[in-house]
């Protein structure tokens, strides 16, 4: 961000003459800054001639120099022979360099040798690298080494593997680090999933405040510095108050870019940043990243308000040290935690598959029985929507249709939401007390719903959390700064559930994928029921009345799934033969049990005399009364064998063919009433002529109906099949089935032929 009145050179970044605002923020050049603090000299130079490129303006404090006589020398000439071959000797011999920070020199300064801690990486400028020597004052523990670090944490590292929670950790990080260090404060700072910040431990001189449990929001650190922290673990603000010292050239002579100081333990920090701190009334800062995976989980945030303040390069390494150690205890204990968590939801799904894979039960009941589905996630209130039916239990609101129907329209198999008012105000409208939901979609809308009331949190922030930036007028141009206040500052946080864990999110995925199974397993059964069920309600054997055959054939669908088409055929006590075919909407037990109802009552009606359109009107008021959810078509036909006369009622059925003596066959001239279920009340039958060698054919419109198939031209292949006979072909069931059978269809397939004798229409080897 633009350091306004400040002489330091405008490099990279944003150009001079744009207004900074919060877009322009994101993209302030902190990795570039073009300066250093003052309490050390940043020198740049080439490989392996150890030539000057870049120079802080501080080198000439150390060797009597300014930065532009600096630039374009060697090494030697700056610092000294001994030192500049000490550094050649320190690059050549290791390949990691910031493993193996700091190197101890003796500069050759005006007033004698100094001792220095110089602190080495290579950087990309351009085609090539560059070798950065940074140069800190030494003093602190010595020798500096691997071993002298370790013994400094020592005490702290068995203290962190001893915590047993947590809580202990974090607590054991701030006082171990307090002491470390000396810093007036140390604080835990832990992020949640949006980066926003909660003081979690502390350690502080008895007369400053206390910030424990206190907030901070995400805007507090800008997604670009999060990536800085993952990058640098340790970063010293010796001087809160520090004036920056310029890097002389600000632009690389040969690459014409800026010096990229993204690993630079002197790189100069952001305005913004400063002045935050100095709303603090905080003096000088270090800060330990806590990763996990790579990425910024936390903080350990330490601040001095009694002056400047430089911790030596040693105890910033044992600090460091802490940190990794930290990182991983915190890791391990967080991961133990998702574990027992896990495990539990790992038994609870147990339970709750083994109750789903209940036959005797319905698939909602099963999953809603009991607290299972509860212990594996744990809520208010589930609701289950699964083979039609709608179960609940807990806490669930009286209309839970608009959830249902929320559920189905989301795009993500697992929905998780803990603020309905913001994500659906119109769905939280209408289900009073919820404001969590984490919901499973499967197929054919049905689906598992967790529900989770509001909890009313009082948040305490430090500063107003909503007045985070302040214009201010520097120079005749607007910028943003940091809040001014860090008062204690609570926010009542209304219309939010507790948020949905990770583990409970994943254990409902495993759920998804489990259940899928269990409907796979549960669709196989009630195929086979269906079909068994079927099977046992077709007639085991057709009438066959002098002079007349009966053929029929059925098929389910392409996709096994057993349906409610059914065929029938019975002598009537009159000596009449009746022929039925019918078709109950949908696929599976229901459907079949609903075909054989209506069976059943359809034969009961014929056999005790009643005249076509009578018997189907009775049906018509059966299904209404007694069977609200189901819907069927069907067509009979009552026939004298004697004369052929056919009586021929239809509901909502396609038109049966009629073939003629001759082998033509057409479309019978019936009238269709509305389907059983929603019939008009008032169906009509009417009469058509068999002839001899004639036929009249029935048939479900799974034999003429598909997506890629219509009805019309599914009747006109079926015509075509059967007036093959016109040309004195014999025409077999089979064949016919075979020709007009599409692979598209999603239905099942019934044909049933009532055949009058010299037709040309046989059985084939598949006789019914």
């Amino acid at each position: 961000m633009t350091q306004h009145g400040s002489a330091t050179p405008r490099v990279g970044g944003l150009p001079a003459d744009v207004p900074v605002d919060l877009d322009a923020c994101a993209a302030e050049p902190i990795r570039v800054p073009g300066s250093v603090q003052p309490h050390g000299v940043l020198l740049a130079v080439t490989e392996p001639g150890l030539e000057v490129r870049h120079a802080s303006r501080t080198v000439e404090g150390l060797v009597g120099r300014p930065a532009e006589d600096v630039v374009g020398t060697g090494l030697g000439s700056v610092l000294g022979l001994e030192a500049a071959d000490a550094v050649r000797h320190h690059v050549r011999t290791f390949g990691d360099l910031r493993a193996r920070n700091p190197l101890s020199v003796d500069v050759a300064g005006p007033a004698g040798p100094v001792t220095m801690d110089a602190i080495l990486h290579r950087v990309a400028v351009g085609t090539g690298t560059l070798l950065v020597v940074e140069l800190e004052p030494a003093y602190g523990p010595r020798p500096f080494s691997f071993p002298n670090t370790y013994q400094a944490v020592r005490g702290a590292v068995e203290e962190l593997n001893g915590a047993r929670s947590l809580e202990a950790l974090y607590d054991v990080a701030a006082r171990e680090v307090r002491a470390l260090t000396g810093f007036d404060r140390v604080m835990v700072y832990r992020f949640d999933a949006e980066y926003n910040g909660e003081v979690v431990a502390e350690a502080r001189r008895e007369d400053l405040n206390s910030f424990l449990g206190l907030h901070y929001p995400a805007s507090d650190i800008p997604p670009q510095a999060r990536q800085l922290y993952e990058t640098n673990w340790v970063r010293l603000i010796a001087d809160v108050g520090y004036t920056p010292s310029p890097v002389v050239p600000p632009l690389d002579p040969a690459s014409g870019e800026p010096l990229d100081m993204t690993h630079a333990v002197l790189r100069s920090v952001s305005p913004v940043h400063i002045e935050y701190l100095g709303n603090m009334g905080v003096r000088a800062s270090m800060s330990i990243s806590l990763l996990r995976d790579g990425r910024l989980w936390g903080l350990v945030a330490c601040h001095h308000y009694s002056g400047p303040y430089m911790p030596p390069y040693g105890v910033r390494a044992a600090a460091e040290f802490l940190g990794s150690t930290l990182s991983l205890r915190l890791v391990a204990r967080a991961e133990e935690r998702e574990l027992e968590t896990e495990l539990a939801a790992q038994g609870a799904l147990g339970r709750v598959l083994h109750a789903a894979r209940d036959s005797d039960r319905a698939l909602a009941d099963a999953l809603a029985a009991g607290s299972g589905l509860l212990d594996l996630v744990p809520a208010q209130g589930v609701v289950v929507r699964a083979d039609g039916l709608v179960a609940t239990t807990g806490a669930v609101p009286a209309d839970v249709a608009p959830l249902l129907d929320w559920v189905a329209g989301r795009d993500a198999p697992v929905t998780a939401c803990t603020s309905l008012a913001e994500q659906a105000p119109e769905l939280a409208a209408r289900l009073p007390g919820v404001a969590g939901v984490l919901a499973v979609q499967l197929p054919d809308d049905q689906c598992v719903v967790w529900l989770r009331h509001e909890v009313v949190q009082d948040v305490y922030w430090g500063g107003d959390p909503h007045n985070a930036k302040i214009a201010r007028e520097e120079d005749g141009k607007v910028r943003l700064s940091p809040r001014l206040s860090f008062d204690r500052w609570r926010e009542v946080v209304r219309g939010r559930s507790e948020a949905w864990a990770g583990a409970h999110v994943r254990a409902v995925e495993q759920l998804r994928t489990r259940l899928l199974e269990v409907l796979l397993l549960r669709n196989r059964w009630q195929m086979a029921a269906a079909y068994a069920l079927q099977q046992s309600l077709l007639p085991r054997a057709l009438p066959q009345p002098a002079g007349w055959s009966v053929h029929a054939r059925y098929e389910p669908s392409a996709g096994g799934r057993v349906g409610g088409d059914w065929y029938d055929a019975l002598e009537l006590p009159d000596g009449r033969v009746a022929v039925v075919v019918g078709d109950v909407a949908g696929h599976g037990v229901g459907a079949a049990a609903a075909m054989g109802q209506l069976r059943n009552a359809l034969r009961a009606y014929l056999l005790r005399g009643q005249a076509v359109e009578e018997a189907l009107a009775d049906l018509d008021a059966l299904a209404r009364r007694t069977m609200r959810d189901d819907m069927a078509t069907l067509v009979v036909a009552v026939v004298d064998p004697a004369t052929g006369e056919a009586l021929v009622g239809a509901a909502g059925h396609p038109l049966p063919l009629l073939v003629d003596g001759s082998g033509r066959a057409s479309l019978a001239d019936v009238p269709v009433d509305r389907p059983i279920g929603v019939g008009s009340g008032a169906p009509r039958a009417a009469s058509v002529q068999v002839e001899m060698g004639g036929a009249l054919v029935l048939y479900s419109d799974g034999l003429v109906d598909s997506r890629s198939t219509s009805l019309a031209a599914g009747i006109e292949r079926l015509v075509s099949a059967f007036g093959a006979g016109a040309r004195g072909e014999r025409v077999d069931i089979d064949d016919v089935v075979e020709a007009c059978r599409d692979d598209d269809s999603t239905d099942d397939i019934t044909l049933l032929v009532l055949a009058r004798e010299q037709v040309l229409v046989t059985a084939g080897a598949g006789a019914a």
